[in-house]
């Protein structure tokens, strides 16, 4: 199987930055795309943003100009640098892994989440 662990949330100023960063490990062949969500209270399950293995990004309307999604293949590993953070940025941030395991099964794997919390 596969295992994905999120890190890097916490608590910061509207204006400031935080960087998360997802790691996968595991039993893994590959990797085809490696992607943010977050959840707010009362709220359903949102992409932020996603980067396929050829390096092809996809980002939340709101996130486009303020948040970079990058990869680093090597380590199976995505980080979401995140800049000029709204309070409406408050979230638990999910990474979801699309992977194919030694089983050649292609499959999605979340991680715990982290939190993000950004204060006015």
């Amino acid at each position: 199987q596969v295992q994905v662990v999120e890190s890097g949330g916490g608590l910061v100023q509207a204006g400031g930055s935080l960087r998360l960063s997802c790691a996968a490990s595991g039993r893994i062949l590959s990797i085809r795309s490696m992607a943010w969500h977050r959840q707010a209270p009362g709220k359903q399950r949102e992409l932020v943003a996603l980067i396929t293995s050829g390096g092809s990004t996809t980002y939340k309307d709101s996130a486009k100009g303020r948040f970079t999604i990058s990869r680093d293949n090597a380590k199976n590993t995505a980080y979401l640098q995140m800049n000029s953070l709204k309070p409406d940025d408050t979230a638990v941030y999910y990474c979801n892994v699309l992977a194919v395991y030694s089983g050649g099964t292609l499959d999605g794997y979340w991680g715990q989440g982290t939190q993000v919390t950004v204060s006015s």
